[in-house]
């Protein structure tokens, strides 16, 4: 099974730290938040990553290499301007198969164990995410999570309002014969759970969403400290 970083975006609302550094370049607990991915990636032996770049990408690629200081191949997949998540899954699709795989923002911290996430059947389905409780920044959260599967708002479906972690396993085949270009996902997970296509865990494990240099210096000196870890 391969997996998918991304780490595209520009972080503008951590400026000034990612005028001159990519944001998953940023260090908590002394290390760059995408070490921390790659190295939870390659415990469960997820050995193939895929990375995609835009804003400041030469440092990141010139940082990890072709991740064999991690135990892990890199393959990079430089958009030069960025594609947003739909669009920068369609660009590496040469990169990624046809089999499913595991993509991970790379602005996220999580204590999640990701071996269950090679458990997952998508036999019948063409996603499945990780949602987790509303942080207070994103209170009304993204998706609706009922019976293990994920709906919309405007589906009116009964169940408990989540936010989507940046954590998912999706099927390639959901972006065969879509368009090269600036594209997010959110429009076709959205597309997939009206055919009941997407099915969804809440994630039992400590999230973080490092989306501001509060958020950062706050999660650095728990990790720090050994509030989480």
């Amino acid at each position: 099974m391969k997996a998918m970083i991304l780490a595209a975006g520009m972080g503008n609302r951590m400026r000034p730290l990612t005028l001159n550094t990519p944001k998953p370049l940023l260090e908590v607990g002394g290390k760059p938040l995408i070490v921390w991915h790659i190295e939870k990636l390659q415990k469960i032996g997820v050995t193939e990553i895929v990375i995609n770049t835009a804003w400041l990408g030469e440092k990141l690629a010139n940082t990890l290499g072709d991740g064999s200081q991690f135990g892990v191949t890199i393959l990079w997949s430089h958009e030069g301007e960025g594609l947003e998540t739909a669009g920068g899954i369609i660009n590496a699709l040469p990169l990624l198969g046809t089999d499913p795989f595991i993509l991970v923002n790379g602005d996220v911290w999580t204590t999640m164990d990701f071996s269950t996430l090679l458990d997952v059947d998508l036999s019948d389905k063409q996603a499945h995410l990780v949602l987790v409780d509303n942080p207070p920044q994103h209170t009304k959260g993204d998706f609706i999570l009922a019976n293990d599967l994920a709906y919309t708002f405007e589906q009116d479906q009964l169940g408990e309002a989540l936010t989507y972690s940046g954590v998912a396993v999706l099927k390639p085949k959901m972006f065969v014969g879509l368009e090269n270009g600036k594209r997010p996902l959110a429009p076709l997970l959205k597309q997939a759970m009206q055919q009941q296509q997407v099915s969804a865990e809440k994630m039992q494990a400590i999230w973080v969403d490092v989306g501001t240099p509060d958020r950062l210096e706050q999660l650095d000196q728990q990790i720090k400290q050994g509030v989480i870890c």
